[in-house]
């Protein structure tokens, strides 16, 4: 995924399902250095964690 993309996926209002090493996540923030994104998975644990854009996929 690119960063154009992600920005659009934050400031949609709808869900769009965004994968992460086969797990679905919900996408916090662009962080500053423009490479990477902070995600947390879907569901109860809300455990956040910093992954490279390029490693996130839309299904």
């Amino acid at each position: 995924m690119d960063i154009n993309r992600v920005k659009q996926i934050l400031s949609s209002s709808g869900e769009i399902d965004v994968q992460y090493n086969g797990a679905s996540v919900w996408i916090d923030k662009v962080n500053e250095d423009g490479r990477t994104a902070t995600v947390h998975l879907r569901g109860p644990l809300e455990e956040r964690t910093i992954v490279e854009i390029t490693e996130l996929e839309e299904v």
